[in-house]
């Protein structure tokens, strides 16, 4: 990564008209790109944002206007293909380094004419273009983006196709460069690759322009948001979050739209409340809070949004809906996962979190069926009815059939004009709801799936990556759904946005295990930093491990009377969260009395005032066990970071 030339450069598009087909994607669009920007694309699908990408590589030229960049900016872009090589995948990382590629070759081919002074000039310029630690480079990349070193020699052709996808970003990002263009990078990672490349690209030095369907990626990285509607391109300072506030306020001035986003607003306020009445963990369950909070702010800004839908009622089933007992789950008698023991309940909500290939996959194929236990039990409910999403199923598709008849196959009584108008909340519409789904794009494919599945009225969803190829209004539209969910919900997810505001409990998946983890997701980039010190430490001196009985016996006695000192501050975080859950649900009930308009009769007068009183009451009541409540977490989270 190297310090930006040409300060003072830009990039500016004048007035450029672009055509792909009948109708312009761009017309008459202006920009301009200042040297050391970092902005964010955003736009639906279809809106030409991978266009203006080819226009900014010189892969497409513009119909009108023009568009210039500094002559001497070097540009790396990650590509979206990349063919079944057996070059190892860290000299595939390499090559995207040009110039150190070409310093390399000279040296060589110095050496081989054995002529003294060039190759010294040789490796002069090996040494300066970083050439000397250029492996240690391009393996800390991979190391980022999930490669164990072990896979780092492997044929690029051994991975698989979203391995694949992450071998193009470290070979964008080996290369050095003025301009960066990213499209989609954050497809196909983990979360835990996805916090590694956002921290990458917070300190790249040249100017930054990247496609990205996660908010809360585009919040941590962009610092302006270009936004293109309507073939025009619409520029904003900060990041998502301030776009979407910006844009709502805007929209909020048509009155056309003005009643839907008032219900979207309501929609957002009645989950808040009833999350709030159900919250039985305090930070945890304050985080999830705020962030629900927040997605009623922006909620404005989605307003003319093509997609709205919502799951209909589902069966009610038993409780619990599923446990597993002394479950181990692998692959040909291999145990991914061993002595699993955990349940589900109606209305639970579980994020799944866990470093890539820690079994978070295996797990939610066990829920839903797909995988059979090598030992323990798996019990299901009466009446249970799974809906199931992972990005397999997008090729499952039959390719000649349409989406009505994807729907109509999975049976009902629906005729097609109702098939028609559910497909039209996920944006099918006339002849495209009728065509065959072979062209269909992956985003397009990702929102048949998902229509399929609500489709089924599932009361337990198991969502593995249901983001990846969604753009951000269709996730949006996701998050509102999931929300007037009733049923249960387990996400695999690198979306941070989708888990905070539609998840109530987080299990980690580590070693082997299967543990509730009592935190939010702040607390688990914390807990991944100390476990990867941990690991580092414990590959760095193996002799302080406990390597003897006593030893081993004296740790399992202080991590016992660690425990045993967090039991009373548990109980009291409990105790609080009790009193308050007890205050709202009382609050609620009494809200419903004074919205009775025969309360405020003459003859009822001292009747309200009661009611007035006894909300004063509660309401104080309330202040006083959140006021306790967030002491207690605060103790506790002292105690914890000492034990």
């Amino acid at each position: 990564m190297l310090a930006l030339r040409g300060i003072g450069a830009m990039i500016q598009l004048r007035d450029v008209t672009l055509r792909r087909g009948p109708e312009p994607l761009l017309e008459k669009a202006r920009l301009t790109v200042y040297a050391g920007s970092k902005l964010g694309l955003v736009g639906a699908n279809g809106t030409g944002k991978s266009s203006l990408f080819a226009l900014l590589l010189g892969e497409l030229s513009v119909d009108e206007g023009d568009i210039s960049l500094p002559s001497d900016w070097r540009l790396a872009w990650m590509a979206q293909e990349t063919p079944a090589l057996a070059q190892p995948a860290i000299e595939f990382v390499l090559d995207g380094d040009v110039a150190l590629r070409a310093a390399e070759a000279e040296v060589e081919a110095a050496q081989a004419a054995e002529a003294g002074e060039r190759i010294a000039y040789a490796h002069a310029q090996l040494e300066a273009v970083s050439g000397y630690d250029a492996r240690a480079r391009a393996g800390s990349l991979l190391h980022g983006l999930g490669f164990s070193a072990s896979v780092q020699d492997k044929p690029v052709a051994d991975f698989s196709g979203g391995w694949r996808v992450r071998l193009n970003l470290a070979r964008a990002l080996m290369c050095p460069s003025d301009l960066l263009l990213l499209d989609e990078p954050t497809n196909h990672l983990d979360l835990e690759a996805v916090i590694w490349l956002e921290q990458w690209l917070q300190s790249y030095t040249g100017t930054l322009i990247l496609i990205a369907h996660d908010r809360d990626f585009l919040d941590n990285v962009a610092q302006g948001i270009v936004h293109i509607e309507h073939a025009r391109l619409h520029q904003y300072s900060g990041g998502y979050s301030a776009f979407e506030r910006q844009r709502g306020e805007r929209l909020a001035q048509q009155q056309a739209l003005h009643e839907r986003q008032q219900r979207e607003i309501a929609h957002m306020e009645s989950f808040i409340t009833r999350f709030r009445a159900k919250a039985t963990k305090a930070r945890a369950a304050q985080s999830r809070i705020k962030a629900l909070e927040r997605m009623e702010r922006v909620a404005p800004a989605h307003v003319d949004s093509p997609f709205s839908f919502q799951f209909p009622a589902a069966p009610r089933a038993g409780n619990p809906l599923l446990s597993l007992e002394s479950v181990s789950l692998g692959y040909a008698q291999a145990p991914v996962l061993r002595d699993v023991n955990a349940g589900l309940a109606p209305g639970d909500r579980v994020g799944l979190l866990g470093r890539n290939g820690a079994g978070k996959s295996t797990l939610v194929r066990a829920l839903s069926g797909d995988l059979a236990p090598l030992s323990g039990a798996i019990q299901t409910a009466r009446q249970l009815r799974v809906g199931y999403f992972a990005q397999h199923q997008l090729e499952q598709l039959d390719t000649h059939a349409s989406a009505v008849v994807h729907l109509e196959r999975l049976g009902g009584n629906a005729d097609p004009q109702q098939i028609r108008d559910f497909l039209g909340g996920f944006n099918f519409h006339g002849d495209q709801a009728l065509a065959p789904v072979a062209p269909f794009s992956g985003g397009e494919k990702a929102r048949l799936v998902l229509a399929m599945l609500v489709w089924q009225r599932p009361n337990l969803l198991l969502l593995d990556e249901p983001t990846n190829h969604l753009d951000l209004e269709m996730r949006h539209a996701l998050n509102v759904a999931l929300q007037g969910f009733e049923g249960a919900v387990v996400v695999v997810s690198h979306d941070r946005y989708l888990l905070e505001t539609t998840v109530a409990d987080y299990w980690l998946i580590n070693h082997g295990r299967v543990d509730a983890f009592d935190g939010d997701l702040d607390d688990y980039r914390r807990w991944l930093a100390r476990d990867q010190r941990a690991d580092d430490s414990t590959s760095e001196s193996p002799a302080n491990r406990p390597n003897n009985r006593a030893e081993r016996r004296a740790q399992r006695q202080a991590t016992a009377q660690a425990k045993a000192q967090l039991r009373p501050l548990k109980k009291r975080v409990e105790t609080a969260v009790g009193r308050l859950e007890k205050a709202d649900i009382a609050l609620q009930a009494l809200d419903t009395q004074l919205a009775n308009p025969s309360v405020y009769g003459d003859d009822q007068r001292e009747a309200l005032e009661d009611l007035l009183r006894e909300q004063a009451r509660l309401q104080r009541e309330r202040e006083a066990a959140e006021a306790e409540w967030m002491q207690a977490e605060q103790a506790l989270e002292s105690a914890q970071s000492t034990a």
